[in-house]
């Protein structure tokens, strides 16, 4: 079968002939594959910045966000049958089989030995076919597959809720709408940067009935503001405001949402989270060495603010089941601004097109499979 991968010696980019797995045990099931988004990881791992082959493999497979159709399963499967669309989850567990792990909650693995599909000893989606275990499957009804893609970046968003909810639970934090208050939020969320986790991240919270605020470095108006306007949100450019002059316009900011990996632009924000609030990092920056932080005043408004800072990466399964939940409701309320995510389809053997000719206005570019194989 045909499959994009990646040599990290010899600094290669190449789609490949790769052995079609097939199904060894009873509880794995075998998917052709659909659909597979690429994102800034794929990016990052074609720069050869990282992404590790599995062991004995001098290439690694990419891609993690995908959507396929089962087209076989293990003869103890009995939770998904021929014809179903699934989305797979990306982490495997830590071999050690650690507390987390053991619970299948590999996204807080404490060894760090696991792997994960398409980014570390573990070969991704972008194939035209995959085998994996049942378990990590994630059933998507047929009339959301044109959007599933998304759902693997829309859980990033996930699971920073339902941490929000586990840490804001210490006080009386959950809105609760009275009659006619349904577009009046009662919480302030701002969301750094406008890509496909920081949009997606908009919808979610815009369903929790928060007030949302988007903040990038493209002045308005342009195709990401558009879709921002479509689902009652705002956003401010970097160019035309400081944090302070955001935070002057929204009030308390009672959650920060990192979707950037820019960390001078993260830190400058920190400062001025509101009273209560709560800050969630989920970009990787590169090193560097050229960060000055005023320690002592971000210390103080932790302390005397009952502030909250917390990191979170991958996520559990069921960030996946919230995410297919909240897709149907995007799909409802907004199904133009859902659509205008998807800015590209790329034919899997034209891959090359997505990585020489990257366009300005790209927000999500998905690689087709169709016409490749029954």
């Amino acid at each position: 079968m045909k499959a994009i991968a990646v040599f990290p010696k010899t600094k290669e980019i190449k789609l490949v002939e790769h052995p079609e797995p097939k199904i060894t045990r009873a509880t794995e099931v075998k998917l052709k594959m659909e659909h597979v988004g690429v994102c800034g990881t794929d990016r990052e791992i074609w720069d050869f910045k990282y992404g590790t082959p599995p062991d004995g493999s001098d290439y690694l497979i990419t891609g993690h966000e995908s959507l396929g159709r089962v087209i076989d399963v293990g003869a103890d499967v009995k939770t998904l049958k021929v014809g179903d669309y699934v989305v797979p989850t990306v982490r495997r567990g830590c071999t050690e089989n650690c507390l987390s792990c053991e619970h299948m909650q590999p996204d807080f693995c404490y060894t760090g030995h696991f792997t994960e599909r398409g980014i570390k000893q573990h070969h991704g989606f972008m194939a035209e076919y995959v085998v994996d275990e049942a378990s990590y499957m994630n059933r998507v009804p047929s009339d959301l597959k044109d959007f599933a893609v998304l759902l693997e970046p829309l859980t990033i968003a996930q699971k920073a809720i339902l941490q929000i909810f586990t840490i804001q639970s210490r006080l009386h934090w959950e809105c609760r709408l009275e009659a006619g208050q349904e577009n009046k939020g009662c919480h302030n969320a701002v969301i750094l940067g406008a890509g496909p986790v920081g949009l997606l991240a908009a919808m979610a919270f815009r369903l929790l009935n928060m007030n949302v605020i988007v903040v990038a470095r493209e002045p308005k108006p342009n195709n990401r503001s558009a879709i921002l306007d479509g689902i009652g949100a705002e956003y401010y450019s970097t160019r035309d405001f400081t944090p302070a002059q955001v935070a002057e316009k929204v009030g308390n900011i009672d959650l920060i949402f990192e979707a950037t990996g820019a960390a001078s632009v993260s830190f400058e924000f920190l400062q001025v989270l509101g009273t209560n609030g709560i800050f969630i990092f989920t970009g990787v920056p590169a090193p560097m060495n050229n960060l000055t932080i005023d320690a002592g005043t971000l210390m103080r408004n932790m302390v005397l603010m009952n502030q909250a800072i917390i990191g979170t990466v991958n996520a559990p399964k069921e960030a996946f089941e919230n995410g297919i939940r909240d897709l149907r409701e995007f799909k409802k309320r907004w199904p133009n601004q859902l659509a205008a995510l998807i800015t590209g389809h790329v034919p899997l053997h034209e891959f090359g097109e997505t990585l020489a000719n990257r366009k300005a206005d790209e927000i999500k570019t998905v690689l087709t499979f169709h016409g490749m194989h029954p």
